[in-house]
């Protein structure tokens, strides 16, 4: 997370169309590209217009966590202005919108953290600017003067409203230093508050990227090889070509498109295609990638963490414990199917997307067109959701080829077996630990894990010494109280593409580092929340959440015959998180019945929406938890539709409470914290409930 003060960022005010435009200026980093080279670059603007509406240029994605609202909200306040009166507007991809890391995009649970302080020192500028112009109006003193809901009062009654004195505003000079409002004033911040995107979204009026029209668009689906890397060979398509409706039907790079007036006449198409694929290279199985993950195992690993001794801790004696841990390959799944549209003409090439990478999208489309990137325009809409999926950019670059080839606007929609089939994955893994215990004290921990890397994917200048830092995530900030760790990284390429997944490798590594931990609380034969709490008595903020769940839930209080409980707490994306799971077993499968959930996040923004967020992480885990598979078979993945990689039913939904811990800390993020904890409390109340330690996800119990 960048660190933003006040002294962090540069304010100008410039009239526009009558009004005041604020652009906000945030440090990047050093590798941030031309932006970087004057040391800011903005990310965000502000304009108040002759006639009062505020409109606030966003340059995060909204996938349903709230960003905008957050950002909305945070402004609203600092103003001294009407929520409901802000006009939201999502900003095309441009370098004036990068932030750190030198691109546009949304992820890693960053929008509000890395948004918050400059859009507030912004709002207060501006706020600022209005009293000025309003007090040199009634040449009055500035203190003299408020604001009030979009107005500026006078010490005899006087007021005026903002859109009145934007003109003058922005003839003033920026003070250098703004005050913001003092919490106890502020309206919506830290306050339940509806999001501003509701009513769109219940009246249809949203636009999502399956949403977009365009005069003259056609729709396109693509037929893609089943094999990971397969390519294609050649294809007959004169059955379908003579189809009503179908427009034209292309080799792309990424296999044969159709093109056609609709959906359905192009899927139908589609249907009567010949196609030969060129087999891949490397074709595994789900057993092939076992043994290779295993075989990693065996080899020396790259070092991601050394604390004192290990091996000679492990050889001092006491009690030894041993263990294996497996996690799956897992698909997104996103409700929204991937689609994309585009228009490449004259040179120049507009697309309409559902995208978390803006950049990464215009960067693809203008190196596959051979064009440069400013003839190339992103819109962003809605998402029907993300998860770092739409991070990727193959859908995107199947409407721009198909655009060119069709030399009209085009829509690809995927089928939700092509999602299933070709997504990029969250990682398999395997993870091996050891640890020793001397008087019921653990002296050293040794975790070694072999997994695919996404980084030498997505960011290969980050792997440094072998380490993918998305692999030991979660395990190399091991925050137990434990003398001697070793954190060892072995990369295992599988010819599975991976990509990132709601909390990436938080998601799997919680489960393995909180599952074992709770497997040496029993070793020691003390209560697993007593030897956590012993354990992280340094750890004052993991203590907390850990506590607050573990209360509310009633820890230590009897249940029905046949319930259990187990819990988890987890550090990620700057939050704590802890659950507590309530589970039952129903004809031998696990069912969920309660999750107690706790976290910290610091400072938030509005509380219902971090309990939106952990309610649907913990969704989205237990969906995981209980069935997330993909099985690979001659190196494509055996997948359907949602028959062959279920989601939790309503009928499996459990009872959720969310307990916020008050804080000042600096914000954290809600989108991917609720996820990490909440496998391996369900795992530690199976055990609790029958004596069975399940070590790999999904969660099934032998039968």
């Amino acid at each position: 997370m960048v660190a933003l003060t006040r002294r962090a960022f540069l304010v100008s005010g410039t009239s526009l169309a009558g009004g005041l435009c604020l652009a906000l200026r945030l440090p990047l980093a050093g590798a941030a590209g031309k932006a970087a080279e004057a040391g800011f670059a903005p990310n965000a603007f502000v304009q108040v217009a002759g006639d009062g509406v505020v409109t606030l240029t966003l340059h995060k994605s909204e996938m349903g966590q709230g960003t905008h609202s957050g950002l909305a909200a945070i402004l609203a306040d600092e103003l001294d202005v009407d929520l409901a009166t802000v006009r939201l507007t999502m900003a095309d991809e441009d370098p004036a919108y990068y932030l750190s890391g030198g691109m546009m995009g949304t992820g890693g649970s960053t929008s509000i953290r890395l948004s918050w302080d400059a859009l507030a020192d912004a709002a207060a500028s501006a706020r600022a600017m209005l009293v000025a112009a309003a007090a040199r109006t009634w040449q009055v003193g500035p203190a003299a003067c408020r604001t009030a809901v979009g107005k500026v009062l006078g010490p005899t009654g006087q007021a005026l409203g903002y859109g009145e004195l934007a003109a003058l505003a922005a003839t003033l000079p920026v003070p250098e230093k703004a005050l913001r409002k003092p919490p106890a004033e502020y309206r919506y911040i830290g306050k339940p508050t509806p999001r501003v995107d509701n009513l769109q979204k219940i009246t249809g009026q949203a636009r999502f990227g399956i949403d977009v029209t365009l005069p003259g668009l056609l729709t396109a689906v693509v037929l893609r090889p089943a094999q990971f890397g397969g390519a294609l060979e050649s294809f007959d398509a004169a059955a379908a070509q003579a189809l009503p409706g179908v427009r034209k039907i292309v080799a792309i790079d990424s296999g044969v498109g159709v093109i056609a007036d609709g959906y359905w006449q192009a899927r139908r198409a589609a249907q009567k295609i010949i196609v030969k694929w060129r087999p891949a290279a490397q074709a595994m199985d789900s057993m092939d990638i076992a043994k290779a993950l295993d075989a990693a195992l065996e080899q020396p690993g790259s070092p991601a963490r050394r604390d004192g001794d290990v091996e000679a801790a492990l050889k001092a004696g006491g009690q030894t414990l041993e263990a294996t841990y497996r996690l799956p390959f897992l698909a997104h799944a996103c409700l929204e199917p991937m689609n994309a549209t585009a228009h490449v003409r004259d040179g120049h090439c507009e697309i309409w997307a559902p995208t978390q990478g803006q950049t990464r999208a215009r960067d693809a489309a203008a190196k596959l067109l051979g064009i440069p990137r400013e003839r190339v325009t992103v819109h962003t809409t809605y998402l029907g959701g993300g998860f770092g999926r739409r991070f990727e950019v193959d859908f995107v670059l199947d409407a721009v080829a198909l655009s060119r080839a069709a030399a009209a606007p085009v829509k690809v929609i995927w089928s939700r077996e092509d999602d299933l089939a070709h997504d990029f994955y969250r990682p398999a893994a395997v993870h091996r630990l050891v640890a020793a215990l001397d008087q019921q004290t653990p002296t050293a921990w040794q975790h070694r894990i072999a997994s695919p890397s996404i980084q030498a994917r997505l960011a290969p200048e980050t792997l440094k010494d072998g380490i993918d830092r998305s692999v030991v995530e979660g395990v190399r900030e091991l925050p137990y109280a434990i003398p001697n760790v070793a954190v060892d990284c072995a990369l295992v390429e599988t010819g599975v593409p991976v990509g990132y997944w709601r909390s990436v490798g938080n998601s799997g590594n919680a489960f393995v580092v909180e599952s074992f931990i709770d497997e040496l609380a029993h070793a020691a034969g003390e209560d697993p929340l007593a030897f956590r709490r012993r354990l992280l008595a340094e750890q004052p903020r993991h203590l907390r959440v850990l506590e607050l769940a573990a209360e509310r839930a009633g820890w230590g209080q009897p249940l029905p015959k046949g319930r259990a409980r187990g819990l988890a707490v987890h550090r990620s994306f700057g939050s704590y998180v802890a659950q507590v799971a309530e589970v039952e077993v129903v004809d031998g499968t696990p069912q969920v019945r309660r999750v107690v959930c706790a976290i910290d996040c610091g400072r938030h923004v509005n509380p219902d929406q971090v309990v939106a967020q952990m309610e649907g992480g913990i969704v989205d885990a237990l969906s995981a938890a209980l069935y997330g598979e993909v099985p690979i078979a001659g190196g494509s993945a055996r997948l359907g539709n949602f028959d062959t990689y279920p989601l939790l039913r309503l009928d499996r939904m459990p009872r959720i409470e969310v307990h916020i811990v008050g804080s000042e800390e600096p914000p954290g993020g809600t989108g991917e914290p609720g996820v990490p904890p909440l496998a391996p409390a369900v795992a530690n109340a199976l055990f609790a409930l029958t004596g069975q330690r399940l070590r790999s996800l999904p969660l099934r119990l032998p039968t």
